[in-house]
């Protein structure tokens, strides 16, 4: 099995009592959002950081990607998510074991198709994590079923916060309220947060919801 690496941003107190795990989209790598890590420090400061480059080069011939696409085969992304999950609950399981931390101090953030592994991963892990962030992306479930298949694969719960921006081109935010939907109908509670006048990346209003998300879940006391 693939062993992920990328790079890291440690705790600003020294020692680790938080794991925030960010996933890239298709066509990036980790460099690409271990900047959202120096923007949540000051909320997190006890948070080691982590962004994994995902396990194959990109298809396109630039950056990495979780699984291929060719959004010719409505099929592609199912099988995709459930043939990199094994490589993503790996490299969970190992920084957890490296930091002695459990996942109810484990968060995980994604974006795009990285938001499409971190909400398959987190519901089918055996705990229950700390907090899910899912940014300009989607639930994946099998082409042509509902909530009632995403049900019996859930084995725990976590917290669920969904951002997007109203103006994304390449996942319609029209993907955040099916996917909402969705985990509402499996019994997951979701929140979420609309970018007005955003594509598909991150603004300043969903740094701020995101981190305050993640302060809340990982149980950091927020500024007055």
């Amino acid at each position: 099995m693939t062993t992920l690496t990328g790079p890291r941003l440690p705790p600003r107190s020294g020692r680790p009592r938080q794991l925030v795990v960010l996933l890239h989209g298709f066509g990036a790598d980790g460099n690409d959002l271990i900047d959202l890590a120096h923007a949540w420090q000051p909320l997190l400061p006890d948070a080691a950081f982590v962004s994994p480059h995902a396990p194959e080069p990109c298809l396109q011939g630039f950056g990495r990607q979780w699984f291929p696409l060719t959004f010719r085969d409505p099929h592609e992304r199912w099988r995709g998510v459930n043939r990199a999950a094994p490589t993503l609950d790996a490299f969970l399981d190992a920084e957890l074991a490296e930091t002695g931390l459990d996942e109810s101090r484990l968060a995980l953030v994604g974006f795009s198709q990285g938001c499409m592994m971190a909400l398959h991963v987190a519901l089918r892990r055996k705990r229950r994590l700390a907090a899910l962030v899912g940014l300009s992306g989607m639930l994946v479930i099998e082409e042509g079923k509902g909530p009632e298949s995403l049900k019996p694969a859930i084995r725990s719960v976590p917290p669920v916060l969904l951002v997007h921006g109203d103006q994304d081109d390449v996942i319609p935010v029209e993907a955040l309220f099916l996917s909402a939907d969705l985990l509402s109908g499996a019994e997951v509670p979701v929140e979420w947060h609309l970018s007005a006048g955003m594509g598909h990346g991150i603004d300043e209003g969903a740094l701020h919801h995101a981190g305050l998300f993640l302060a809340q879940r990982l149980g950091e006391s927020l500024p007055r």
